[in-house]
């Protein structure tokens, strides 16, 4: 069979690749080498990449974890550095649009305004508040997990279940902005979507108990469904914020089903 005939042909690599490195340029701060531009809408064409991406966060957090854990350091500290690593690793893009869409749903009074105190880099109280709680839960729900090697799945499942759910509204909602990431990404392929959701799940029934992915799934699915609902309404639309704020909503739900 040459290459022309081959159902996995050189160029089909080369373009998922091409659209993997994408993707992980756009969800971390990770080097790569003569990765894709993050243009157009290559961000879209790589929806099934996203779990993959949130895969490498998670093993770098679990990394951090396993030697914070070596070195006898208590739960609680060790999950606050774990979680650091992953914002770190992330240059906190996630939890940049969850202050910036908390402050945004609850301080605008229009659509106009709420957009407008989104796209403003200040935070203000609600975005606080909400960095502050999620931040805890985060922390609190890894300490509060049976053992190191617990902390290390979820973390990984966590991770790479929660950057699915982006695609997912992305496809749902149309850009409420004309300009923007969101917009320029554009409207991801449906079966790019249902491939990284299949993903997420197996990655996720990998880590956890078959039994808690299931049910991970179905909080997932009833969070994409509240965001969508609550931007639709508030704004008429998703941006790369209320992206964000999805992830650390989704990575919440994840955890909360691992310590249960």
């Amino acid at each position: 069979m040459n290459a022309m005939n081959s159902p996995i042909s050189a160029s089909w690599l080369e373009e998922r690749s091409e659209e993997l490195k994408a993707c992980i340029v756009f969800c971390t701060r990770l080097p790569l080498l003569r990765a894709t531009p993050i243009a157009g809408n290559a961000i879209a064409k790589a929806a099934w990449a996203f779990p993959v991406a949130g895969l490498a966060v998670g093993i770098i957090g679990a990394g951090v974890y396993a030697v914070a854990h070596r070195f006898g350091l208590p739960p609680w500290p060790t999950a606050a550095l774990a979680v650091a690593a992953t914002m770190l690793v992330t240059g906190c893009l996630h939890e940049d649009g969850l202050a910036d869409t908390t402050d945004g749903f609850g301080g605008g009074a229009t659509r106009e305004q709420k957009l407008e105190i989104m796209r403003d880099s200040h935070i203000g109280v609600y975005g606080v508040t909400a960095l502050t709680i999620a931040l805890l839960i985060r922390v609190s729900a890894l300490a509060s997990l049976p053992g190191a090697h617990a902390v290390v799945w979820a973390l990984i499942a966590s991770h790479a279940a929660a950057r699915a759910t982006m695609p997912v509204l992305m496809l749902l909602l149309p850009p409420a902005r004309s300009d923007g990431l969101s917009h320029d990404a554009g409207r991801p392929p449906g079966d790019s979507v249902a491939i990284g959701a299949v993903i997420a799940f197996l990655i996720a029934a990998v880590c956890l108990h078959p039994g808690h992915a299931l049910l991970a799934l179905i909080f997932l699915a009833v969070i994409v469904a509240v965001m969508a609902w609550l931007s639709a309404r508030e704004i008429e639309g998703q941006t790369g914020d209320v992206l964000g704020a999805l992830e650390q909503a989704s990575e919440i739900a994840v955890l909360l089903v691992a310590v249960g």
